[in-house]
């Protein structure tokens, strides 16, 4: 710890929930960076470290973004969930505050829990890890479809538009008029297709590297609806990321391919075929969406990269595919062109 202070929001939040007690000092901390919709902490209590994530209504990025707080209590929930579906697949919840929009996780180190995202940007592409991603996914997805009960958990079909839907897709619309059409189709689509536990956010920022398999982090855009979303939304980061370490896009584009292919033979609520499909759709909007949306990815800021992937994804949204393969050729052959 650096000896910081959490702000009195921090440590109000513990003593709500059980985790601090109403006369003890606020202890030591340290600010997290990384997230731009919440307040991370690491506080060091006396049971030992744990980390606060309080939400924010407004975004910290630089379009005008706001979000309900509201999303960390879904969030707790769908932690809940999915360690229920696959244990350890998430950071064990320790309390929630919906007052504060507030909740407390227990925290696991780097040093045995990287980052996926910085494992990614040092070249270390490893297909095996990127395939368990994929089949915990699906073994989460699999466990939560057609549960009535926990799709009553999660009436959050306004936050998943206003923090996915909205600032991904229809905000790319607006940037181009030729292809809203398109993008309107996949949002049409995607708020229709309601079938199991969606995480929402699923990235190599939000996946830890863990020694028992992937750990998922930040689920506030926890929704019941398409499956599709989070297996498109995470192989859109693995096609991103060969204009960020070019040198390993070859084995960005195995990694794609063994998650795209785990995930695929767990299906079990549907044809395989069918959330294959709606992916490899809505693969193309979200490509566009991370150059053009409100939430641009950090690393492609030349031009020339931002011009490729523009290329690939309004040919592919013009002249659509059903199989996700297709969408990995047209990338490649950009790649190589």
């Amino acid at each position: 710890m650096t000896g910081e202070t959490p702000h009195t929001e921090i440590a109000a939040a513990l003593r709500a929930m059980h985790l601090l007690a109403d006369d003890a000092p606020v202890p030591d901390g340290r600010a997290l960076t990384g997230g731009v919709s919440s307040d991370i902490w690491l506080v060091a209590l006396p049971s030992g470290p744990v980390v606060v994530k309080r939400a924010l209504d407004k975004l910290k990025v630089a379009a005008d973004w706001h979000a309900p707080v509201e999303r960390n209590l879904y969030e707790a929930r769908w932690m809940r969930q999915a360690n229920a579906a696959a244990p350890g697949c998430a950071p064990a919840l320790l309390g929630q505050d919906a007052a504060s929009g507030a909740l407390a996780m227990a925290y696991l180190p780097p040093e045995t829990h990287p980052l996926w995202k910085t494992e990614l940007r040092e070249g270390r592409a490893d297909p095996a890890f990127a395939g368990a991603v994929g089949a915990t996914l699906a073994r989460i997805h699999a466990a939560t479809a057609a549960d009535a009960t926990v799709a009553a958990m999660f009436p959050t079909d306004a936050i998943f538009f206003d923090i996915r839907l909205e600032p991904y897709l229809l905000a790319t619309a607006r940037r181009h008029p030729d292809r809203a059409a398109a993008l309107q189709a996949l949002v049409t689509t995607t708020q229709a297709t309601r079938l199991a536990l969606v995480h929402g956010d699923v990235s190599p920022k939000n996946i830890l590297v863990g020694p028992a398999g992937p750990v998922f982090l930040d689920a506030e855009c926890a929704w019941w609806g398409d499956p599709a979303f989070d297996l498109a939304f995470v192989l859109n980061h693995l096609l991103l990321k060969c204009l960020w370490n070019p040198q390993a896009a070859t084995g960005f584009l195995a990694c794609f391919a063994a998650l795209a292919e785990a995930y695929l033979a767990r299906v079990t609520w549907e044809p395989a075929s069918a959330p294959e499909a709606r992916a490899a759709r809505l693969l193309p909007g979200l490509l566009l969406a991370r150059v053009d949306g409100k939430s641009p990815v950090e690393y492609l800021t030349a031009e020339n990269d931002k011009a490729r992937v523009r290329r690939v994804a309004r040919a592919l949204l013009a002249a659509p595919v059903a199989r996700l393969a297709d969408v990995a050729t047209a990338w490649r052959k950009e790649l190589a062109a």
